[in-house]
Formats: C-alpha cells, structure tokens, sequence
C-alpha cells in the first residue's frame, strides 16, 4: 500500500562502508493538510528478526548482552545493551 501523505522522495548515498547509510528527502503532509519538506538518514541493513524466547516452565525469557559503540560512544560505561536475540534474515524467511 503506498501513502499518499510522501511524495518527491530523493535518496542520496551517504556510505556503502559497514552498511549502506541513505539520506532521503522528501515532502511530507501534515494533518492539517500543508505539505513540509523532510530529511532522514537511514542504515539499509537488509531485513531481520527479532524473536523473543520464553520458557513458560520457568516462567523466564531468554535475551542477549551484546556490546554497542553507539552506546558507550553516548556514556554507557561499557557499551553494552541487553536486547532480544535477533539478526539479519539473509535472504531467509522470518
């Protein structure tokens, strides 16, 4: 289903180094029924999963501590993040 509310969309490459990072601009309408430009960056990462592990036995979940430069790069003393196991489909079915 396409949204009407988005048009003239122009997507520029920023960096194909880790990941592919996009800046994309274009003209968003808002409730009121004007029309402003925008911009966004994106990482194109390719499509994943998350999936969240429950063992009704114990009555637990199963997550993952994982290190995240964002985050000690913003203060996180040492970058880590508690997160749901999750990862890139590669061409997979979720």
């Amino acid at each position: 289903m396409k949204n009407s509310n988005i048009k003239n969309i122009k997507k520029e490459l920023l960096s194909d180094n880790w990941y592919t990072l996009n800046k994309f601009t274009f003209d968003h309408q808002k409730p009121d029924g004007t029309w402003e430009t925008q911009r966004r960056e994106a990482y194109d990462r390719g499509n994943g999963a998350g999936i969240l592990l429950y063992n009704k036995a114990k009555g637990t979940v199963v997550l993952t501590r994982q290190f995240r430069m964002p985050t000690y790069a913003n203060g996180n003393e040492d970058g880590t993040r508690i997160e749901v196991c999750a990862g890139p489909l590669d061409g997979d079915n979720p």
